[in-house]
Order: structure tokens, then sequence, then C-alpha cells
């Protein structure tokens, strides 16, 4: 690609400006060149949004954010959210044209099979992306979580800004999309009640949605909105040939990373597809390709000729001054760290030893002890053992939905995560998050503080409510990452609320998400056991915890841990022949083993296995698996206060399932459970008619 002599059909009033030269116009005119050569060799994409706003984010990336494209991972480094991810190519061309491990031939097969520039960012697939992104809002709230853990850290660094280290900043860009999600309400409430003002959102405000103008769905004053949650915010215009205003751009970017007490929103105005002269404005523009005709007067506005995917060698130094930049950002925080580690050695310590990986052999010891018979709720326990890790695991924090005291998630010693100035609050150490009623952010705000990778936070609320958190736990786990959900009140037996608080078909969609691991601990050995586990898997997990109190199983702790850890394993009837077997979970295990007893005064044996985590026992091997669930024992049943659905593959052809397959009702828990057949003696007959079925 080559750029011709003529002027472009509209030559921008910028290269009289401050802030872009002509090596700048040029790399931002290869920048809108490769958007439009990637989408159209793929054959899909969304170049609008990416065409419209290349000025802006090559001056993120050249001016703003503060990256090392050498070092992706470097720990001085602002972060980056597109969070409008069906604009991919944008990021794309501009790690490969700031010198990131992204080749052309990577830009020639965006969107193909195995390439590096797929669809969507994801994370850990491609170098430079913080944060995997598509589903809208999702960027915007997982940015506030990444805002939070950052801030919690420079409470670790305190002082730090006086040795050099600034506050590392979060920059988004966003879309109209983002912002009509209500997650987006979630999080900016949020980030505003936080004061988070190391959060910088750009709002792509191009008026342009898939069906149209955004006025055939919203009225609504979105800058106003903002600014009543306590963000400041500003407004940047259009320039005068219709493309972005850069000089008032960059004006807003350096205030807003310099304004304290509150995040920032900037308010930029654009045209999607400029500047394409005919796809401009066009709902089309959003996402489909141009086509031939128009891509080919797209280049020829931008005054380029040649052949596609070309960047000329002029271009390349000018955009890979970034490496250099980056390289001096990063040696200039190594040694402001050094400086400050040495002035301030015993924080320095501290600091190391709270953001070190979890060794959960180390804090095995700190778990609570529980005594065979003692009745204890599954909900009471996790509560012991999180004010246990608390002590030894300093990295661990979170919160709660508003039902700290249902979840029993309150760190008790831990203070409270607000501005330091507020009564109550320990500033930027308090371990205790208060969410409010906002699930769907918190999900993906935990995901954002993961993703920091200094914390290890947790959630709660209760079973019913993860519904809303799905978007964000299906990232979690195509991310891996190592979050914990604390979802308490996990069947019909949480009583009187009713159906509409009684989680009957959630086990099973949960366990239908690959990734995800969900543990439903029998008792409270069991819980302190997923607790520990829960901390050395790579994605999420989940706890599905019982409210009410059940007894303590006979079996060693240590026995315990490495069932749970395996998924499942023997809790009664391991000696001798097995006539049939019963797997539960839950709470459901106390049932199956009352029914054992029943069965065995019947003359037949029983096994009672506990199947807290079915993720983590199909990850067994088949002798383990069979040790457990012996494959000549046919009559099985399976009991839990939850649909039938994903246990068939363990129950076989004579299997049978004691289970809920409609809503509950509003009774106290054992009249509740009674009315959906949760009973011993729907699971003696089960057993009963299992055997008849297996009988030769």
């Amino acid at each position: 690609m080559t750029f011709a002599t003529e002027q472009p059909a509209t030559p921008s009033p910028r290269r009289a400006g401050r802030v872009l030269d002509e090596a700048d116009e040029q790399a931002i005119a290869v920048a809108r060149a490769l958007t439009v050569d990637a989408v159209e060799a793929a054959g899909s994409g969304h170049p609008g949004t990416a065409l419209a706003l290349a000025p802006v984010a090559h001056l993120l990336f050249q001016r703003h954010i503060r990256h090392d494209p050498a070092d992706a991972t470097w720990e001085g480094r602002d972060r980056f959210v597109l969070s409008c991810g069906h604009a991919s190519i944008l990021q794309y061309t501009q790690l490969h044209l700031t010198g990131y491990r992204l080749e052309r031939e990577d830009l020639r097969r965006f969107r193909q099979l195995g390439s590096l520039t797929p669809g969507h960012p994801e994370y850990r697939h491609t170098v430079g992306v913080e944060t995997t992104t598509g589903p809208l809002g999702q960027g915007v709230a997982t940015a506030v979580g990444m805002a939070m853990a950052l801030k919690r850290d420079q409470g670790r660094l305190a002082g730090a800004d006086t040795a050099g280290l600034p506050d590392r900043t979060v920059w988004v860009l966003c879309s109209d999309g983002d912002l009509q999600e209500g997650i987006s309400y979630e999080a900016g409430a949020l980030a505003g009640r936080h004061r988070l003002d190391n959060l910088v959102v750009i709002w792509d405000d191009n008026s342009i949605q898939i069906e149209g103008s955004t006025d055939l769905t919203t009225r609504e004053d979105t800058a106003a909105r903002f600014a009543a949650q306590g963000w400041f915010v500003q407004t940047v215009g259009l320039a005068a040939d219709g493309d972005i205003d850069i000089d008032a751009l960059d004006t807003a970017l350096t205030t807003a990373r310099a304004h304290t007490g509150r995040p920032s929103l900037i308010a930029l105005k654009s045209q999607i597809a400029f500047p394409a002269p005919n796809a401009v404005n066009t709902a089309a523009s959003h996402g489909a390709p141009l086509g031939a005709a128009e891509a080919a007067a797209v280049k020829a506005r931008l005054g380029v000729t040649g052949e596609p995917f070309t960047v000329p060698e002029a271009v390349l130094r000018h955009t890979r001054r970034a490496v250099a930049r980056g390289a001096e950002l990063h040696r200039a925080w190594d040694t402001a760290f050094a400086a400050w580690a040495a002035a301030h050695p015993e924080r320095a310590r501290a600091r190391a030893q709270a953001i070190r990986p979890v060794d959960p052999a180390a804090v095995a010891g700190a778990l609570p002890v529980f005594e065979p018979g003692t009745p204890v709720a599954p909900r009471d326990a996790s509560g012991k053992v999180i004010q246990s890790l608390a002590e030894a695991l300093p990295r661990l924090w979170g919160g709660s939905a508003d039902l700290g005291d249902s979840n029993r998630t309150t760190i008790a010693s831990g203070g409270s995560f607000l501005p330091a100035d507020e009564a109550g609050g320990q500033g930027l150490s308090g371990r205790n998050i208060h969410w409010g009623v906002r699930e769907h952010a918190m999900a993906a705000a935990l995901n954002g503080i993961s993703l920091i990778g200094y914390d290890t936070p947790f959630a709660g609320t209760f079973l019913v409510f993860s519904d809303y958190q799905r978007p964000s736990l299906r990232l979690a786990a195509l991310m891996k990452l190592p979050v914990v959900h604390v979802w308490s009140h996990d069947s019909v037996a949480l009583g009187a609320d009713g159906p509409t608080h009684q989680p009957v078909e959630h086990l099973a969609a949960l366990r239908a998400m690959p990734g995800l691991s969900v543990v439903r601990p029998a008792d409270a050995t069991e819980t302190a056991a997923a607790w520990l586990s829960a901390l050395d898997r790579p994605g999420p997990v989940g706890l599905a915890l019982a409210r009410q109190a059940l007894p303590v199983l006979p079996v060693p702790a240590d026995e315990v841990r490495a069932g749970v850890a395996r998924g499942a394993y023997v809790v009664a009837g391991a000696v001798g022949a097995v006539d049939v077997v019963l797997m539960a979970s839950g709470s459901e295990v106390s049932l199956a083993l009352a029914a054992a007893d029943t069965l065995a005064r019947r003359g037949v044996a029983a096994r009672v296995v506990s199947v807290p985590c079915k993720e983590w026992f199909t990850e067994q091997d088949a002798a383990y698996r069979d040790a457990v669930l012996p494959p000549a024992v046919r009559a099985r049943v399976v009991v839990e206060a939850g649909c039938a659905f994903g246990w068939h593959d363990l129950l076989g052809e004579h299997g049978r399932a004691v289970t809920v397959e409609g809503f509950g009702t509003s009774a106290p828990a054992q009249q509740a459970m009674a009315s959906v057949g949760m009973t011993e003696d729907a699971v003696v007959a089960a057993a009963l008619a299992s055997l008849a079925s297996a009988r030769p």
C-alpha cells in the first residue's frame, strides 16, 4: 500500500492542530484501510465502529495508555477494555501497529478458524487483550472490577504516588448498546459510589445501532445519567470535517486521567463508518462488510492505494515508537517501585505476601474442624471458613448482593471497601464489598478483580438469583478465572419464601455450562473441603449451600477433602456386596443415608455416594469412577432436590431419580420438601424399583 500524492477528498483541518502530525494522519489512514481489508477478506465483521474510532484508538495507544508492547503483562501498565467487542479489528490493528506479537498475517486471517484475531477479543488467546468481550455491557462492568482491584492495590502502595508510581488507569471504549444493557446501570452506580477515579469510559455516541437510529429505542440523557451516578462527564463533538475532534478528545483524556474523586465518562460524538462516502451513518455498516465498491471508495478518500494489508515502513516506524515509549515507562516504573520498596520495606513485604498466588496446602491448616454428628448449616460452615481463610489469605475479599447476613459472606474484621473519608469504611484496604442488589454487575466486576491478578474474590447471593449472573459466569468460564460464587438457599428446603426463591432447574442449568464447577456440599466438612478445592481450580467455582442445618458426616476430614476434590466418593456401604448405589448431593446425602439404613433392615445393601461436584467426578480416570460406582451394580438412584436433567449418564438403563420436576411451594422447610417428594420413603421405593428392573 502506498499513499497517493493527491490530497484526500476531505482534507482534515487537524494537521494544523497540536496533537496529530502528518505521520499520525497516515498511521490512522493505514489503520482504517486495514479494517476495511480485514472485514472484506473475512466476508463478515463490524467495520463501522472500527473505521470511525481509528483516530481514538491511535491516540490512546500512542499517547495515553501506559503499556509496553514487549511485555504485555507488565505490572505497572494501564488496562484497555474494548467493551464494544464487535469492533475487535480496531484493537487488533493497534496491537499490530504498536508492536505486539500480532502479525499482518493474523489480520489477514481475521475471524478464521484458529486465528489470533477472532470475531470478538478473547483473553488468553490474543496477546494484549485484557478481557474477553462481546456481550454488550460486560466490558464496562468488568472494567469496574479492574478499577476496584487496582485501587485496592494502590492502598497497599500507600504513598506510592509520590514515589513516581501513578495510579494505573482502566480505559474503556464502549458503544450505545453497552450503555443500553441494564448491567451498565448497575456498574455505573458501583463505580460512582466507590469514586473510582482510575476509570475512564469513552462512549462512542454515534446514535446508530443494528435496527437503525438509537431514537427508536431511547430518549434518555445518558450523560446526565452518569453525572447523577457520581461520574465526571465531558462531551466531545465532531471536528469540522465530520471526523473525531482529536484535539478536543486529547484534552478530555488528559483531564479525565488527572481528575480525582470520580470516574470519568467522555461522551464522544462520532459518525459510524466515517469516512466511507456512502456507508457513513448507516445501520448496515454496523455489522456487515462494506462491499468491494465502497471499500475502494474509502481507500480513495483516504488517499491510499496498493495491495490489501500492506503497511508502509515509514508508518510502521512511526507507530512502533510505542515500543520505546513502553520500555521507558516500564523502566521508570521499576525504578520507582524499587525506591518505594527500599523506603517502605515492611509494607513491601506485606504487599508481596498479600498478592502472592494461593497455595491451598499452606492454608489447609486454617480451616475449621467440625464434630461429626453436629448439626451445621453449610452456609454457616462457609461463613466460618471465610473467617478462617481471611486470616490466612490476605488476598481474599468479596461481598454479597445485599445478602451478607443470609450468605454468611461478611469478613468480620475486614471493614468496608469504601472511600477512606467515610465513616465505617477502611478505605482501599476494606475487604467487604457492598454490591447492593446488583447480581449482574457484581459477577462481572468479580471477573475484573480476578483479571488484575492480585486477589481471590468471592461474591454471594441466593442460588435462584444466579440467573442474573449467567452472562458473567459464562465469560468467567471462557477465561478460566478463579472466582468463587457463594450461592446459599440451594433448594426447596429454604421453605416459606416460596417457589419464586426456591431453585429447581438451576443446578442442572449451571452444570451445563462448560468450565464452571458447581459444588453442592453435604455437610460442614464438605463445605470446608469445597472451599479448599475452589482455591486450587483454574476456573470459576459455585458453592451451592443449604440454609438448613445438616449433620456432619462421620467421615474423617482428610478423606472428605480427597473425595470432594475428586467430585464424588463413598460415604457409607463401602464394604461387602452392593445391591444398589444411592447417589446424592447436598442435603440429600443425609436423606440417602437414612434410606440406606431402612434398606439394610430389609436385607438390601446400599452404597451411599456423595456427589458434591459432577464436573470434577467426570474428570477422574475410569478406575476411580468405577471404584465409586461399580459398573456391575446396575441398580442406581440419584437423590437431589433439583431436576433430574444431567444425571442420566450416571443412572444407566435401570436407574431411578428422586428429584424435583416442578416448582416448590410456600411452606415450612420439611413440609415444602415433602410436598415435592423429597422423602426417605420415596428414596427407598426408588431403590426397590431400580433393583427390580435390574434383575435378570
